[in-house]
């Protein structure tokens, strides 16, 4: 069987990935393309690298014919998402990649996210969409919710220790470095080649990060009270790529092997042996993220370390990988490509 696929925000960067993996999907076709400001360009005329596939033109979203569709990717800005999914046929089966539908709480929306939310009754049925563990209800989900990218890379290594209560929880500290595309495609000052190349800096600095919601929200969840995470991320000279650098306090052995046993069967998360650190090199293009575990200096101290490809496992690949799932396909398919290296 051939599912219909539409994207909205086909002009992003995370739109472009969306296409890129999808076009080589076997059980899936891409009807309907939808840009509103590029509307009736071509993609290859937005993206030149996917000239030589035969995609639909750019559309405005008014424009397609919903009822020809069997799942919406929705690649769009934050509170333009919501108002969107809000007005999509109920019975659509729809991947949202924006930040909209992450946090459960519409109070805690609005206070990381600036503006009250506009979609409840979308909300209140969309599920989390971190895939290795929302797998089964990912499959039942009519609307899943992408995580955002620095949180997923986060949360890789640190939920499996918190639900085996093998680390410390009022001592974590997560030191992030992010890709320049994990911004967006939109221009901005700061992005620019001459402010940015040769160089890196923290943002979001003291709990100000707005990922800092879904690390709150699913780490207390799993703890049954309040967790807090001392959080900075930084900003690199890269195009792709997280690296995630986690300090904790607990036995390194212990840390390892609970995370070992967590992902022996997951075929995105590979585990590196003890004491081999990852690289964001290694997982470029991929939809795979690679983790590693080193014993500090300091007794009961270990540096837990995830990589991966903040628009593929971190946004677009892990949406296929749940729309893979959504429609009854092997979890794999179209997304065991290797990484590019160099």
């Amino acid at each position: 069987m051939t599912h219909k696929i539409a994207i909205l925000g086909a002009s992003g960067y995370t739109g472009a990935e969306l296409v890129r993996l999808i076009a080589e999907h076997p059980n899936m076709d891409i009807v309907a393309l939808a840009a509103e400001r590029k509307a009736g360009m071509t993609m290859a005329q937005v993206f030149p690298h996917l000239r030589h596939m035969d995609l639909p033109d750019l559309c405005k979203i008014s424009e397609i014919d919903f009822s020809q569709v069997d799942l919406c990717f929705c690649a769009l800005p934050h509170k333009t998402s919501q108002e969107v999914i809000r007005d999509l046929p109920k019975d659509l089966k729809i991947i949202d990649l924006s930040a909209d539908f992450r946090l459960a709480d519409p109070d805690e929306y609005e206070k990381w996210y600036g503006n009250p939310h506009t979609a409840l009754r979308q909300q209140e049925e969309a599920i989390y969409g971190l895939t290795e563990f929302y797998r089964e209800d990912i499959k039942r989900a009519r609307l899943v919710a992408g995580t955002g990218c620095n949180a997923a890379t986060g949360q890789y290594v640190l939920r499996p220790l918190i639900s085996a209560g093998v680390i410390d929880l009022d001592d974590i500290v997560l030191d992030l470095k992010c890709a320049v595309s994990g911004a967006g495609r939109s221009l901005k000052e700061n992005l620019l080649h001459a402010e940015l190349s040769e160089g890196s800096n923290a943002y979001s600095v003291g709990g100000t990060h707005r990922h800092l919601g879904e690390f709150d929200q699913e780490f207390s969840k799993l703890a049954g009270r309040a967790v807090h995470v001392q959080f900075t991320p930084h900003l690199i000279p890269a195009n792709r790529g997280i690296l995630a650098t986690t300090y904790v306090k607990g036995d390194p052995h212990s840390i390892y092997e609970t995370l070992a046993k967590t992902y022996v069967d997951e075929p995105f998360i590979q585990m590196l042996p003890m004491g081999e650190t990852p690289s964001t090199h290694h997982v470029r293009g991929s939809n795979f993220c690679h983790i590693g575990v080193v014993a500090d200096r300091i007794e009961r101290r270990a540096i837990a370390i995830a990589a991966l490809d903040n628009l593929t496992k971190g946004s677009s690949g892990q949406a296929l990988q749940n729309a893979n799932l959504m429609l009854g396909e092997d979890e794999t398919l179209g997304l065991m490509m290797a990484p590019l290296f160099p």
